[in-house]
């Protein structure tokens, strides 16, 4: 090939570039999140990673929704509670045993996916802003049962169980010649451990079953149907009967993180699974990282997270460093981090108005 070839030779194509940034993105978090409680000892740091794995599901979940579809629902957490209360409830009746994790998960998901068919079936063929509208009024619903039926679910107060024998503090993992629990760099190996590698392992397992999906025939239809449903309805695609089949998974998906989450929590009330704010935090996680691109979901998980529980320690730090600057100090404030964080997602979203995943993996494409 001559000079004049090579200088005219077109250049490598943007889109695969980004889509190169995003993978690696996603797969060094994916190896931060794998080797968490080695790289950060402390207990916040270990309980923001286990959130982190819940809700990287629960997100990614919810992008099979709106991203891949193109539903909006606003009883996301409804399913996410399901799940929980179900652990919960049997943890808490049935006592700290995997039979009754077994069994209240899937109770809880059995639900979940019922009252999904039924949704599905009596709301999917309204225009969008009416099924939202009705999958928010689920979601308040069920957010006053769960509040008002405190026999069974602990009311406003919630419910309080232990975890099974093997998620126990001192339980001892490995131990020496001694009897003591062996430590692998510095991380002694007790019930800690098999609690957050149990979270990890299983989100990550409901996470590549997403990956699957959509990857798959029926992604590829569900992307036909979100693109233009009329067209898709003439081919032959029941668009109902796939929009609903894609609501109950998303469900499903949802009501097994909530186990998770109350099996790693210890602790199931109506603010941590039904409230309103969690739905919000979804949204916004997805949007951030990108619709309809799954691993979107892990980056807008990500930086969420780290905002909403490190974003006030920075903004604190910055404070005391600026002290005797006329201004500054007021501005940063650490009861202003919401502000800060407003300002933080427009900018996002003006300079990445697809999300971040979404406006890397498409630049540059046509």
């Amino acid at each position: 090939m001559t000079d004049t070839a090579l200088a005219s030779a077109p250049s490598a194509d943007p889109a695969r570039k980004g889509r190169m940034i995003v993978y690696v993105v996603a797969l060094l978090i994916g190896l931060a999140l794998a080797f968490a409680p080695f790289l950060f000892q402390d207990v916040r740091s270990n309980q923001v990673a286990a959130r982190i794995c819940v809700f990287i599901v629960l997100a990614a979940s919810y992008d099979l929704l709106i991203g891949y579809t193109g539903i909006v629902s606003f009883a996301h957490t409804m399913f996410f509670g399901l799940g929980a209360y179900g652990a919960a409830i049997a943890l808490k009746s049935m006592g700290p045993g995997w039979d009754a994790v077994l069994a209240g998960g899937v109770a809880g998901v059995v639900l979940a996916a019922i009252l999904a068919v039924l949704i599905g079936v009596l709301s999917l063929r309204v225009k969008a802003i009416f099924f939202a509208m009705v999958t928010l009024a689920a979601a308040s619903v069920m957010m006053v049962l769960a509040s008002q039926f405190s026999d069974f679910t602990g009311g406003e107060d919630g419910i309080v169980y232990s975890a099974p024998a093997l998620f126990k503090p001192a339980m001892k993992l490995m131990t020496d010649d001694a009897g003591k629990v062996v430590k692998l760099f510095g991380v002694s190996m007790n019930g800690k451990i098999a609690a957050y590698y149990f979270v990890f392992l299983t989100c990550l397992v409901l996470f590549l079953a997403l990956m699957r999906i959509v990857r798959s025939p029926l992604g590829t239809v569900l992307e036909a149907i979100r693109e233009n449903e009329m067209r898709a309805e003439a081919i032959g695609y029941r668009v109902v009967a796939y929009r609903t089949s894609v609501f109950v998974i998303a469900a499903v998906i949802a009501a097994l993180a909530g186990t998770v989450w109350a099996v790693w929590l210890k602790y199931t009330g109506p603010d941590t699974t039904f409230s309103f704010a969690i739905m919000i935090d979804i949204l916004l996680m997805v949007v951030i990282g990108g619709m309809g691109t799954m691993v979107g979901a892990v980056i807008g998980v990500v930086l969420m997270s780290l905002a909403q529980f490190y974003l006030k320690d920075l903004m604190e730090a910055a404070a005391q460093a600026t002290a005797n600057i006329p201004l500054l100090p007021d501005l940063l404030d650490p009861d202003r981090w919401l502000l800060w964080l407003g300002l933080l997602f427009i900018l996002l979203v003006y300079f990445f108005p697809a999300g971040i995943a979404g406006t890397l993996m498409k630049k540059g494409g046509h």
